[in-house]
């Protein structure tokens, strides 16, 4: 990966971090001389992700996270800006899945799901802002979904959630902006991870890789001060007939 000075010294988070997009966007990051402090439910996941990241150096931390948890978010930031020094780029990649029929939906999946996929990113957003402040501005990068705009069966919670996110993302970009904190919004289509207990590498002839999303999120905060790419579509090239 070439050198992005831009990230040289700068601080981000990146949750959901432990796997599939989140874990490459943490490694292009790390790679172009950020400090990367990773989140994600299961810790133990956590600890191997920085041990393959790490690479001789202390710039990659992270702990344990549900984002579900505004208690728990607020302690991350703070863990984050006191190893690090600061904050400049909140990456909300942390999200769930899980597809069933809205008349047979449980309320616990439903609230699991609008609350990781929506609540979760609220929390992030709330607890970074001010930190971002602090830094003269800086990048919130939010990861929803083509399903956002594009519906189908069994994906009521999901589709709503990321629907919700979207908007959730317009606004807020419009709150932040004169305090010169960018804020965007990457709909990818199918991508080759084991989301929501899929087969990794299922569709890998035609879909997306969690790197290539990696690498437009790295354009994302790497773009002059003057341009915003708060919107961006992803989508394989050529999908399957």
């Amino acid at each position: 990966m070439p050198d992005t000075p831009q990230l040289t010294d700068k601080v981000a988070i990146v949750t959901g971090g432990s796997s599939g997009i989140g874990l490459a966007i943490a490694a292009a990051f790390q790679a172009c001389g950020a400090s990367v402090m990773i989140g994600a439910r299961d810790e133990s996941r956590v600890e191997q992700a920085i041990r393959d990241l790490s690479m001789g150096t202390d710039r990659v931390g992270g702990a344990a996270l549900d984002v579900r948890d505004p208690d728990q978010v607020e302690t991350f930031v703070t863990q984050t800006v006191k190893r690090f020094g600061g904050l400049d780029i909140l990456i909300n990649n942390a999200g769930v899945g899980g597809y069933t029929k809205i008349a047979d939906q449980s309320l616990e999946e439903w609230r699991s799901i609008i609350d990781t996929n929506l609540s979760g990113v609220f929390h992030c957003c709330r607890s970074a802002i001010p930190h971002l402040r602090r830094r003269g501005g800086g990048f919130i990068v939010n990861i929803s979904s083509l399903a956002g705009k594009n519906a189908f069966p069994m994906g009521g919670a999901y589709c709503s959630s990321k629907a919700a996110l979207n908007m959730f993302s317009e606004v807020l970009m419009q709150e932040v902006r004169y305090d010169d904190i960018r804020v965007s919004y990457v709909m990818p289509g199918s991508v080759t991870t084991a989301f929501d207990g899929g087969r990794a590498h299922a569709g890998s002839d035609w879909k997306m890789t969690a790197e290539d999303v990696a690498e437009v999120v790295l354009d994302i905060v790497s773009i002059n001060r003057r341009t915003l790419a708060s919107r961006v579509e992803m989508r394989p090239s050529k999908p399957k007939k």
